[in-house]
């Protein structure tokens, strides 16, 4: 059964076409490779039980921070400026430990994907309108 082109989306839906939905799939990929890259970070860095609570404790800690101040429905909404500070920061901290772990072009990489796509949700929210954050 083919789908008829000319229905609109189930709401909800509508802001996933194109370059949005594009953005928010790489945007996710960003988040569990920023919560890997800790986890990994721990691991490298951390000695015996030490590895394995540095390995755990540091994602928990940025999922944490995550849910509360920068998902979609964040416990404590915060303002957008902040919000993506608040997310720079912690790509920031995720590519700073892979450096520290000894994988640079890692690092490099998972620094310029969450600075574009951080950037690039920013503003197609902003361009959306207020509400959008709360579909």
């Amino acid at each position: 059964m083919e789908r008829n082109r000319s229905t609109p989306p189930a709401p909800g839906w509508e802001d996933l076409r194109g370059l949005r939905g594009v953005t928010l799939t790489a945007r996710f990929l960003c988040e569990l490779a920023m919560l890997a890259a800790l986890a990994y970070w721990g691991y490298v860095v951390g000695d015996g039980v030490w590895a394995w609570l540095l390995g755990l404790a540091a994602p928990a800690g940025a999922a944490v921070v995550w849910g509360t101040f920068v998902a979609p429905r964040a416990k404590v909404p915060v303002p957008a400026p902040v919000r993506v500070a608040i997310e720079l920061v912690l790509f920031a901290a995720a590519a700073a430990g892979l450096a520290a772990a000894g994988q640079p072009v890692a690092a490099v990489v998972l620094g310029v994907a969450g600075l574009v796509t951080s950037l690039l949700n920013d503003l197609q929210e902003r361009r959306a309108g207020p509400d959008v954050r709360r579909r």
